[in-house]
């Protein structure tokens, strides 16, 4: 991620500050100096947008946005209600390559900003509970499917209000329970969990300890970024951390017999079994004794299912917040197989001899 600070207070004066033009600067060679691939370009990281000492400046801003389709922008805002009177000319339904971000920390201003948010013709909405300072309810905000995203976490600084993780566990439960993908930013400076405050004073260690918690959430994420993509192998980093922590999935590895079969069929091959395996044994809203309906072996697919928890639709549900009882939509069997195929090729690269291990138990 790239910020990017057209303008910053100092002094209580606005001023624009010497990277205004860097979406468009060019180096000696005439290259941009932001290159094309970048993920994000962040506005404002030390003011607002929105700012009305900024109006003078900001057509200039948004013709630098136009001009870079290429680059994915977030504009986070606290002033969302000026959003109609500060649009460039040319808005229309939105920019494609622009993402608003609606900054509210309480259920005051989630009711009074996110309404009229959802109202605004915008492409990509985020909606940040930044910092969250109580438990909130946004479930109503999310059912039209007009958000793409919901990020959250703790206050900061020295005296920086508790953030509680059960009011994160609530808000990340709302985002599932509606598709909607949930980000858990940083624990905040004190940080209560389990009757016990932590106070945790570098931002680096609160976003580390965040991450460690495993509960980010992207919804049919195959289907949202394509495999090869940084957002979506970093999803299946967070799955596979926290499939490894537990004593049964862990425990299944593809043995030599296995290699040698995927190399005889190929990974297009298996790729296809695993699709015809998901189809015939997930897909029905109730499968056949689901729950056994997997083998422990017999083919290098079955020991991917067991081992990445999409045996059956209680893991499903468990591992991977698929629902039960409905049929799989076409989405989700693309994200079933392509965590399949992932942890496929995570072992042919990390152990290309290892042998089978024995699996035996009952699923978890």
């Amino acid at each position: 991620m790239i910020i990017w600070n057209p303008w910053e207070k100092k002094k209580n004066l606005l001023c624009k500050t010497s990277d205004f033009d860097l979406p468009v600067r060019k180096d000696t060679s005439g290259v941009n100096q932001i290159e094309h691939g970048t993920v994000i370009v962040s506005t404002c990281s030390t003011g607002d947008f929105f700012l009305p000492e900024a109006d003078l400046w900001r057509g200039q801003a948004w013709k630098m946005i136009s001009e870079r389709q290429d680059l994915n922008f977030l504009i986070l805002t606290q002033k969302i209600e000026r959003f109609p009177a500060v649009l460039p000319n040319d808005w229309g339904e939105g920019y494609p390559n622009v993402a608003i971000g609606c900054i509210c920390r309480n259920q005051e201003e989630i009711d009074r900003q996110i309404p009229i948010f959802l109202k605004y013709p915008i492409h990509h909405r985020k909606i940040l509970v930044l910092p969250i300072l109580s438990e909130t309810h946004i479930a109503p905000y999310l059912v039209e499917g007009k958000v793409n995203e919901v990020i959250c976490g703790g206050d900061q600084g020295k005296n920086g209000r508790i953030c509680d993780y059960r009011w994160i566990c609530h808000l990340r439960k709302q985002c599932i329970d509606s598709r909607v993908a949930f980000y858990f930013y940083r624990t905040g400076t004190n940080f209560l969990k389990d009757g016990k405050i932590y106070h945790i004073s570098k931002l680096e260690l609160q976003q580390e300890q965040a991450m460690k918690a495993g509960i980010n959430f992207i919804p049919n994420p195959a289907v949202v970024k394509k495999l090869e993509t940084e957002d979506f192998q970093d999803f299946m980093n967070q799955l596979f951390n926290r499939l490894e922590k537990s004593k049964f999935r862990s425990k299944f590895h593809l043995g030599y017999q296995d290699m040698g079969y995927i190399r005889q069929k190929g990974m297009d091959v298996i790729e296809k079994h695993a699709a015809d395996f998901v189809r015939q044994r997930l897909v029905p809203a109730e499968p056949i004794n689901d729950g056994k309906q997997t083998p422990m072996r017999g083919h290098p697919v079955f020991l991917a299912q067991h081992a990445t928890g999409t045996c059956c639709r209680g893991c499903l549900s468990k591992w991977h917040h698929i629902p039960k009882g409905r049929t799989l939509t076409a989405d989700e069997q693309t994200y079933v197989v392509s965590v399949i195929m992932e942890w496929i090729r995570r072992q042919l690269h990390s152990s290309p001899d290892r042998e089978c291990n024995k699996n035996d138990g009952e699923d978890a």
